[in-house]
């Protein structure tokens, strides 16, 4: 016994019959699908939404189903190729030595010289922070 689908049979025919209108324009109203394929207004709208999940078929609460644009093609991968020279390993006879001088980095965490207050950090120098005030009012706290 073979079952058969009235969804599939009325998506394949819609599908051959997509390829007389243009992008854009409507596609007949789902009453007239009804009447011409004999088939259920549910059986229509899953049709339909089908055919838009395929991205075939742009359905307009209101306005109808029109036929979609064709899809543009994916955009081309990014460039990558800067990750190679980035990552990989130096060799010993290469002419560009992938070193880095790290100098800069170093000394930003390099400790400031004495009397010296750095305000880029975000934190508060040591004899700034109220240590002895917080370790009080911490052990009120837990007393309590």
């Amino acid at each position: 016994m073979q079952e058969r689908s009235s969804v599939a049979d009325l998506v394949e025919s819609l599908r051959r019959d997509l390829n007389r209108y243009s992008p854009g324009e409507k596609l007949p109203s789902s009453r007239a699908l009804v009447e011409r394929h004999r088939v259920s207004p549910v059986t229509v709208s899953r049709a339909l939404a089908a055919l838009a999940a395929e991205g075939l078929v742009v359905t307009r609460p209101g306005a109808g189903a029109f036929r979609a644009a064709p899809r543009v093609a994916a955009p081309r991968a990014g460039d990558t190729s800067w990750q190679e020279v980035a990552l990989s390993v130096e060799t010993p006879g290469e002419s560009v030595p992938r070193s880095v001088d790290a100098s800069g980095v170093l000394a930003t965490l390099a400790a400031p010289p004495p009397g010296i207050l750095e305000l880029n950090a975000g934190y508060l120098h040591p004899s700034l922070q109220p240590e002895r005030a917080m370790a009080a009012a911490l052990a009120r706290a837990g007393r309590r």
